[in-house]
């Protein structure tokens, strides 16, 4: 699942847009302004950033041009002349998409950029014997391939992208809930446990520390880092 940041000040097209990519599987952040955008930004790491220019404390032009975030940019805009998608693409924007348009073009848009930032990233982490391909999410412990639910892959994908660090609790919160969804205090270690049964249920080698006060942190067994 990917984490989406929408940037759009019209609170019914930005609901619509954000309902509809969450039913395609992703999660998604609302911003309404440029303020709220960065703060968000400086807190979750995001997958695709889809960006409105005409927003009520600047002009989502300065967003590209200060590129607050590494995150590909998909600018959704009503600015449509040719001089305008020029602008936006020489900015920095990975796709460019006037108002308005079809829901279904801008998933299909969505799901172009993000396999193209998927090829780019680093293909493959390996950690004792579990093995976790970012691009397809696919887990292999040893050779044998297996699932997880939902909320855990989600768990172990942000675990396993920063191993061997400590993952806050704001960090892995952040990964695994959007703003819309309720968390209750516990959430995040009913999901760790069910997750820590499961990589030992796997002989994954691999580990699940509790740094007190902090967070977790992720790195192979001592069983695993002495075969």
């Amino acid at each position: 699942m990917s984490r989406i940041l929408l940037i759009e000040d019209h609170p019914s097209l930005g609901g619509t847009i954000a309902e509809y990519l969450r039913r395609a599987g992703h999660a998604v952040d609302l911003a309404t302004t440029l303020a709220s955008a960065r703060s968000l930004l400086a807190d979750v790491g995001f997958d695709l950033v889809l960006l409105d220019l005409g927003l009520p404390d600047g002009d989502g032009l300065d967003f590209l041009r200060q590129r607050p975030s590494p995150a590909p940019v998909l600018v959704l805009t009503a600015r449509g002349a040719l001089n305008d998608r020029i602008e936006g693409l020489d900015r920095g924007a990975e796709d460019y998409l006037v108002k308005p348009f079809a829901l279904e073009e801008l998933a299909a848009r969505c799901r172009t950029i993000l396999r193209r930032a998927a090829r780019l990233q680093r293909a493959q982490v390996q950690l004792g014997r579990l093995s976790f391909d970012a691009a397809t999410e696919a887990l292999e412990a040893g050779n044998a391939r297996f699932d997880l639910a939902r909320r855990e892959r989600q768990l172990l994908t942000a675990l396993m992208l920063r191993p061997g660090k400590v993952c806050t609790r704001q960090y892995l919160e952040t990964q695994l809930y959007d703003q819309s969804e309720p968390v209750g205090p516990n959430a995040l270690e009913t999901a760790m446990s069910r997750l820590r049964a499961q990589l030992d249920r796997h002989d994954c080698g691999v580990e699940v520390r509790t740094i007190r006060g902090v967070g977790y942190l992720l790195e192979a067994s001592r069983d695993a880092s002495t075969n």
